[in-house]
C-alpha cells in the first residue's frame, strides 16, 4: 500500500521526497496490473527528464508501456540493479523497487500530483 508521503501521477508513476532529491517508482496497483515484468528500461545518471515525459520502459508478458516523469529535473541516481531483479516490483514496489532519483528543478511540481487517497481514488474499478 501507498505511504502517506507518496504522490501519484495518473499512469501510475509515484514521487516521494527525500530531502533536495524526488525517488521515483511505479504503483503496486501498476505492478499488479502489469503482472509478471520481464524488462525495464532507464535512463542514465546525469541525463534530464521532463515533467511529463517519457525517461524510460518496463514490459510484462501483458503489455508494454512507456514510464513518465512526475518532475523536470536531473537524473543523480539509478537503480542500475533493478533491471536484474525486477521481483522487487512484487516484493518491494515502493522501497527497494525505485527506479530513479531527481534532483529537481522545482520541487512545485509535486503539488500537481494525487495525494496517495486521491490515487486510491482514480485507481477504483480500473
Amino acid at each position: 500500500m501507498a505511504n502517506e508521503d507518496m504522490k501519484f501521477m495518473e499512469s501510475h508513476e509515484w514521487a516521494r521526497q527525500e530531502a533536495d532529491l524526488v525517488v521515483i517508482g511505479v504503483s503496486d496497483f501498476a505492478v499488479e496490473q502489469l503482472g509478471d515484468i520481464v524488462f525495464l528500461e532507464l535512463p542514465s545518471k546525469g541525463d534530464n527528464v521532463n515533467k511529463g515525459a517519457t525517461f524510460g520502459a518496463i514490459e510484462s508478458v501483458k503489455a508494454a508501456s512507456d514510464l513518465y516523469a512526475p518532475v523536470s529535473g536531473e537524473i543523480v541516481e539509478v537503480n542500475e540493479a533493478l533491471p536484474d531483479e525486477l521481483e522487487k516490483f512484487k516484493s518491494d514496489p515502493h522501497g527497494a523497487a525505485w527506479m530513479i532519483k531527481v534532483k529537481p528543478s522545482d520541487l512545485a511540481q509535486l503539488d500537481d500530483l494525487m495525494n496517495a487517497a486521491d490515487y486510491a481514488e482514480h485507481v477504483k474499478g480500473q
